[in-house]
């Protein structure tokens, strides 16, 4: 006797109704069919109930365990008026006028990295229901993931475990959104280093060695035999936190990794050692290279580059193999030079001051050379002093210094100095040169920027304004003037706001832009002072 449609089995029905329908039911009958002339017309009676069933919903699906709740935020809660406003620059998405004019209004999202950094300072925690748009927002920008997971915090991490599209944000995070054991547990520190996943290990590294860098690198050596070598790499890399002498027989050991990468960087980090034994090597081996010929009528620096790179200098992270378009000899120089300690050249040159010996002149065309390594040496070393010699005047014909071959170059050597030299040195560039080329140089300057080195940006666009010159060569300082002004500059910009007269040799229709720009420029000043004075108020309701 034939089994009804409305009895038919549903576990895997579709899947037999539908081989039975390709095959014939003579060929296939379903389980529970009988053969015969009455199939075929079962079958679809089948197949219509099959549909919809499965149609109609779901077979109920086993309960799941219930969800963990998610971390407190011991954090304050947002003041309400500033709980708005993150809502708006989260609401906020980049666009343009007509024409691919930006118009006078601020761009919101470039504020909200600006928004985030001042929050994280003052110790807020963001409402719940403002976390998702948060993980998409540092989802589409990899530059606003550090300060927009670090405001987010622990619900954020919970919530990222829940949806594929946010994992990024558990790679981000110190062991993958795991708490890291402390200190005083050295059984769960052993157990995560030796059994942990390798994003892990690297967090757990990197947070011991912040705290206790000798512990850190005690840890390391216990497994580094049978580390594999890019492992190794990244694992020497967290070195650079808390670098001293005691790192220097660990390091010495590494120069004789069977990794090229793995010796270049422990070299690397030697070097950056002045008192260490590569240090004092790799001065013995530039000195002899490099030294002053007292008997021409000027003194000058003459340059004799090494004529090979024995086993001696490739141990101590010299890569023999230069570049296509270098020639060996200097390549080896530079990197002589480079990885001596600074100090080395006073005494080598007859005790005269960093200034002095960039001053002297150099022999045979090796002067680009020389000062391309001090420069690289300068800022691997962090010395102010050297930096200062190699940047030169900032007023002077030749802006880039005597030692400075490019504009990253010289950012570069002005990140080695403290912040108001750093604004001091580039408003006086700027004064001088004018803004062409100082975009570069304005990204390493602290915000917000110094008033002599903000009154120098506006007297730069107000000179280029009057000259008629085209404002969209100005974009980019523009856009960082809107981001790193004081808002407290806002009221000596009411003036640039109007449209200006025009010179004859003006753009056709520069002064409405330059308008247009510096109204956005004052408005997104005003809005800037606004968000901060909303981030000092009372906090709202803990969440």
């Amino acid at each position: 006797m034939n089994r009804t449609p409305a009895d038919a089995p549903a576990g895997d029905a579709w899947e037999e109704l539908v081989t039975s329908a390709l095959l014939g039911t003579d060929r296939r009958t379903p389980p529970g069919w009988t053969p015969g002339r009455e199939a075929p017309a079962a079958l679809l009676d089948a197949a219509a109930v099959e549909t919809v069933r499965r149609r109609a919903g779901l077979r109920p699906a086993r309960a799941a365990e219930r969800l963990d709740r998610a971390a407190g935020d011991p954090r304050r809660p947002l003041p309400p008026a500033a709980a708005r406003r993150l809502a708006m620059l989260l609401a906020d998405r980049p666009g343009s006028g007509p024409g691919g004019r930006r118009g006078a209004a601020p761009d919101l999202m470039e504020l909200l990295p600006q928004w985030l950094a001042l929050a994280n300072a003052r110790g807020f925690a963001p409402p719940p229901q403002a976390l998702p748009a948060l993980l998409d927002a540092a989802r589409g920008r990899t530059d606003l993931r550090p300060a927009a997971l670090a405001f987010a915090g622990p619900r954020a991490l919970w919530l990222a475990r829940l949806n594929p599209d946010w994992r990024f944000a558990l790679r981000a995070a110190p062991g993958g959104g795991a708490s890291l054991p402390g200190p005083g547990e050295p059984d769960r520190i052993r157990e995560l280093w030796e059994e942990g996943l390798f994003a892990e290990r690297v967090a757990l590294l990197s947070a011991i060695r912040a705290q206790d860098p000798p512990a850190a690198r005690e840890l390391l050596s216990t497994t580094w035999a049978r580390e594999r070598a890019e492992d190794r790499l990244m694992f020497l890399d967290s070195l650079r936190t808390g670098l001293d002498a005691s790192d220097e027989p660990f390091l010495e050991r590494a120069l004789a990794d069977r990794s090229r990468n793995v010796r270049a960087t422990a070299a690397e980090l030697l070097s950056a050692l002045p008192a260490s034994a590569l240090a004092s090597r790799m001065a013995d081996r530039a000195g002899s290279c490099v030294a002053v010929d007292r008997t021409r009528s000027v003194p000058a620096i003459v340059v004799e580059a090494p004529h090979q790179c024995d086993a001696g200098m490739e141990r101590d992270g010299v890569v023999p193999k230069p570049p296509a378009g270098r020639g060996e000899r200097s390549w080896w120089l530079g990197q002589l030079v480079e990885a001596a300690p600074l100090g080395t050249w006073s005494r080598r040159l007859g005790g005269r001051t960093p200034e002095e010996i960039v001053a002297l002149p150099v022999a045979d065309d090796w002067r680009p050379e020389l000062h391309a390594a001090w420069c690289r040496a300068a800022v691997r070393q962090r010395d102010p002093d050297w930096s200062r010699a190699l940047l030169g005047a900032p007023s002077a014909p030749e802006a880039g210094g005597p030692g400075a071959v490019s504009l990253a170059e010289r950012a570069k050597l002005l990140a080695t100095l403290g912040a108001a030299e750093r604004a001091d040195w580039v408003a006086r560039f700027i004064a001088t040169h004018g803004l062409s080329e100082a975009f570069q140089l304005l990204g390493v300057c602290a915000v917000p920027w110094s008033g002599p080195l903000g009154r120098a940006v506006v007297d730069a666009l107000n000179i280029a304004r009057d000259a008629g010159s085209y404002p969209w060569s100005f974009s980019g300082v523009m856009g960082l003037a809107e981001r790193c002004l004081d808002p407290a500059e806002a009221g000596r910009l009411e003036g640039l706001t109007a449209v200006p007269d025009e010179p004859e040799d003006a753009s056709p229709g520069a002064g409405g832009y330059w308008a247009e720009a510096f109204q956005r420029l004052t408005t997104t000043l005003r809005l800037r002072a606004t968000m901060s004075a909303e981030l000092t108020a009372p906090a709202g309701p803990t969440s």
